[in-house]
């Protein structure tokens, strides 16, 4: 059993929910099922870069695209 995934659409809707709605971390942790602390981190992961936060599964962000890159060519 592996950890849980979360689709991109809900980590967006989270972030969104505390950040432009106000609603509290605790509250919509609750109301989304998700443990307070994972909400904080995806908060924070957004603050710092909003475009590539959330990237979802298979997707990289260009740093770690250009590592892949480079780990191929070795």
């Amino acid at each position: 059993m592996g950890r849980k995934r979360y689709e991109q659409e809900l980590r967006v809707e989270a972030v969104r929910l505390v950040r432009e709605r106000g609603v509290s971390v605790a509250q919509a942790a609750r109301d989304l099922d998700l443990h307070p602390n994972l909400l904080r981190n995806w908060i924070k992961a957004f603050a710092a870069d909003p475009v590539h936060a959330v990237p979802g599964q298979g997707r990289m962000k260009p740093e770690q695209l250009e590592i892949e890159r480079l780990r191929r060519e070795v």
